[in-house]
Formats: structure tokens, sequence, C-alpha cells
């Protein structure tokens, strides 16, 4: 029996880059081309298969049940073709690409990378910046470092556990020295980030302190700048270990009340089911790292009792 012709190639391409950005523009954008070319081909695929891939108002097409299908089975396909081509042209290296959250590539990835790239001359580590959501269906990165959950659970994802989630109040040395308790810094100014505005909350009630409304509070849209921020002596910012470690030995930052556990964690996040040397290898490496990364401050305890 003759197997059917596919449909032409090119056209399969910007449709699975449509529907990964659910926008004909931003698919033009990343192929270079016109929205109406986008749009053609994305029609010639529909009358090439005799189904509808897309519907709606021409203002805001989304997938039918049938595009979407389609789509989940041709973008891990096409990351597959391009690993393959990126393979050829660069001979035995391999690069990959990591989503990672900014202050975390800063204070903790970046500074062992170099051991990695020594005993792994074969790789080359891209990394990218970004803290939102990973779904595989959309993102065509290689893997993606998060802060999960125990209950979240990424949708087509494979989750390595690598390091334990700590946080605890921080600040500048001279103003930390101002606060003898724990329930003292109820009165602190208080900073936070845009990424995670309930860290004050979430630490009182791991620690078991009411700490009532803050008199002062100061926000910022990322964790670097939170950091800063309390290195510069702007205020008291609960933060993960992870991320004023580095900080904390040089002594631009005091804890002096340590760090309690979060029932979260970092992970690393990859396409369900693709097989991949390189990410292998960088996956775990992150495990043996997070084993041997120094353990927080352990929380403060009343020496009264």
């Amino acid at each position: 029996m003759k197997r059917a012709a596919p449909p032409p190639l090119n056209a399969l391409r910007t449709f699975e880059a449509f529907a990964r950005h659910g926008s004909m523009t931003r698919a033009a954008e990343e192929l270079c081309v016109t929205h109406g070319a986008v749009s053609r081909q994305v029609a010639a695929l529909q009358a090439s298969l005799g189904v509808a891939l897309v519907g709606g108002p021409r203002h805001a097409l989304a997938l039918t049940d049938a595009g979407r299908e389609l789509a989940e089975r041709l973008t891990p396909a096409f990351g597959m073709v391009d690993e393959a081509v990126a393979r050829v042209r660069h001979g035995a290296t391999r690069e990959i690409e990591i989503s990672c959250l900014g202050t975390f590539a800063m204070k903790w990835l970046i500074p062992r990378l170099p051991a990695f790239l020594e005993s792994h001359p074969e790789v080359r580590v891209r990394l990218s910046e970004s803290y939102l959501p990973v779904d595989f269906r959309r993102d065509r990165f290689d893997g993606a470092i998060r802060i999960l959950e125990r209950e979240e659970r990424p949708v087509r994802a494979e989750i390595t556990r690598f390091l334990g989630q700590h946080q605890g109040p921080v600040g500048a040395p001279d103003v930390m020295a101002g606060f003898a308790t724990p329930a003292a810094l109820a009165a602190a100014p208080r900073l936070r980030s845009a990424t995670f505005r309930q860290a004050w909350s979430a630490w009182g009630d791991l620690a078991g302190l009411e700490l009532g409304p803050a008199a002062v509070e100061r926000e910022f849209a990322h964790n670097h700048s939170l950091v800063e921020a309390a290195v510069s002596g702007l205020g008291v910012a609960i933060a993960p270990w992870a991320f004023v470690a580095p900080d904390i030995e040089t002594g631009r930052l005091a804890a002096p009340f340590g760090f309690v556990e979060r029932p979260s964690f970092f992970a690393l996040l990859r396409p369900e089911g693709r097989k991949d040397g390189a990410v292998d290898a960088f996956r775990d490496w992150l495990v043996e790292e997070g084993r041997r990364s120094p353990p927080p401050p352990i929380p403060w305890t009343d020496p009264a009792g």
C-alpha cells in the first residue's frame, strides 16, 4: 500500500510555532516571516490534512482538539530535529539550554558551573533567565531549574529534586544587630519580592510567630534586587538560603536567626521521555552538587527556653 505524502514540512514548522506561542505575530517573529505568511501556511496545512486545526475569530484563534493533539507531537519532534542538526553542526560538542531562576543562577549555579564544564568539555551550557511556570508542550529549552511545591507537578516533565529549600530573615549586619529575637523582627522594615509576596507570612507560620501587619514594606521585582536591598540596609528580607549563602559567608549579610525548611525544593525539569546524554550528565552533577552544598544555619532557639 502506497504511503500518503506528508504535509509540507514548512507548513508543519509554521503551525508548530503558532501553536507554541499561541500567536500568529510571535510565530512570524520567530520564523522571520510576515503575519500573513504564517496564516497562509496554517491554512495550507489544514487543507492538506482535511482537518480544522484552529478555530474562533481571526483576532483570537485557538487550537481545536485536533490542532492541540498535533502540536503536542510536533514540538518534541522538531526539538529532536534541532538537536540532531546541532550535533552535526558542532561535531562532538553538545549545547544545552537551561532555563533558570536568575538569582539562583548568579548566587548558586554559575559559581559552581566551571567544575561541570571542566569535567564535561563536550557539553556547552547556555543559561536563560525565567521565573515562568514550565510547560514542555510550549517550551523548547532542554531543562529548567525551578522551585516546586511538594504537590506541584508540571505537565510532561521529568522532575529531579537536587536541593532543599530553606528560608530565613537576612539583612545588613548593623541592621540585624538591632533585633534581639525573631519576634522583634515584626517591627522591621520588610523587604519582599514580587515573585513570592507571601514570604514573610510563610516564614512566620513555619517559625511559629504572629508578625502582624508591617509598618513599612518595600517590594522589588526580583530576588536579586531584594538581596541587594537587604545588603544596602533598606530592611530585612526573607530569602532562600541558596540565594544568600555567598553574601552571608563574606559578611555582606547576617542571618542570626537561621533558616527554616519549607515544603518546597529546587528541581531540574526536563521533557518527559526525551533521551539526552548531555542533560543526563548535567542532572547528575546538580544532584551531587546539591548533596555537597553546605547546609544553612539552624533556626534560632530562645536561650531562656
